[in-house]
């Protein structure tokens, strides 16, 4: 994918992990129920981490740069008031989504930075 190709899709860039993950209480909230996929990669040494929400030919992706990799496998969010933490595992606590944080070797965006 070519710097000419990211109208296939929009780039929403986060200023927090905290802001992004908002996205995620939101989708999971809506009628449908669905909670997007969080996504981890290193590109041009960059940390990202990101979702796509939408259809193929209609998808957003949202990302954060961060300053280093996340060091466990799962972020668990808080549904009621958003806070979140890192976490080795799956928990019990029924007013949490517990959101895997998926290892991605290659991707076909270029982030625009």
């Amino acid at each position: 994918m070519s710097a000419s190709d990211h109208n296939d899709a929009v780039y929403l860039k986060y200023k927090s992990l905290e802001d992004m993950l908002k996205v995620i209480v939101y989708s999971s909230q809506s009628a449908l129920g669905l909670t997007p996929m969080l996504y981890h990669l290193q590109q041009d040494s960059r940390e990202i981490l990101f979702i796509q929400t939408g259809a193929v030919g209609t998808s957003t992706v949202h990302y954060v740069v961060q300053s280093s990799k996340p060091e466990k496998k799962f972020i668990e969010l808080k549904r009621l008031t958003g806070e979140f933490v890192y976490v080795d595992t799956l928990g019990t606590d029924t007013l949490s989504l517990y959101v895997p944080i998926l290892e991605l070797e290659k991707v076909t965006y270029t982030f625009p930075f």
